[in-house]
């Protein structure tokens, strides 16, 4: 009878240790999609920032298109 208790004991140690060892995986494969979400979230957040100072550059670059066209405008004479 203890014997048999013992052998249920086991089995049930056994299925557990199984059980936490497919956790186990499945934890270090979610680990490892996280970590590369984590470096796609990185790559977007730098190609924002590209985007953003591009934005920025175009920005200046009309700016001063368009004080030169008012300098032509003022030699020109022919400003509103």
């Amino acid at each position: 009878m203890a014997e048999d208790i013992n052998t249920l004991v086991l089995e049930h140690v056994l299925a557990v240790r199984a059980d936490l060892r497919g956790v186990r995986d499945t934890l270090s494969e979610h680990g490892h999609r996280l970590t590369r979400i984590e470096i796609g979230l990185a790559s977007l957040r730098r190609d924002h920032g590209a985007d953003a100072a591009g934005v920025a550059e175009m920005g200046l670059r009309l700016d001063r298109l368009g004080d030169k066209v008012q300098q032509i405008e003022r030699r020109l004479e022919i400003r509103d």
